[in-house]
């Protein structure tokens, strides 16, 4: 069996996952999570924020529209790993 033949038959075999599933279900993942954190983050924002300082409210903008990197590192980092030959 050449290389191509058994990681065809890993796949059947639901040992190997190749590189373009893993991004693509990285990418549907990552816009749902994105469109769901968007609306909690609109949610928040206009909560109580909207009565805070300026400072306070320039502060918590920034944190809302940066924090959503976080959980989705490890998502790239999965999608984004080399095919096991």
């Amino acid at each position: 069996m050449t290389v191509t033949h058994r990681s065809q038959a890993a796949l059947r075999k639901g040992m190997v996952m190749g590189m373009r599933l893993r991004k693509l279900i990285g990418t549907v993942v990552m816009l749902l999570f994105i469109i769901a954190y968007a609306l909690i983050a609109m949610a928040v924002a206009e909560g109580r924020i909207t009565q805070a300082p300026k400072l306070v409210q320039t502060l918590a903008y920034v944190v809302l529209g940066l924090i959503w990197i976080i959980p989705l590192m490890p998502l790239v980092r999965w999608m984004a790993k080399p095919d096991k030959s």
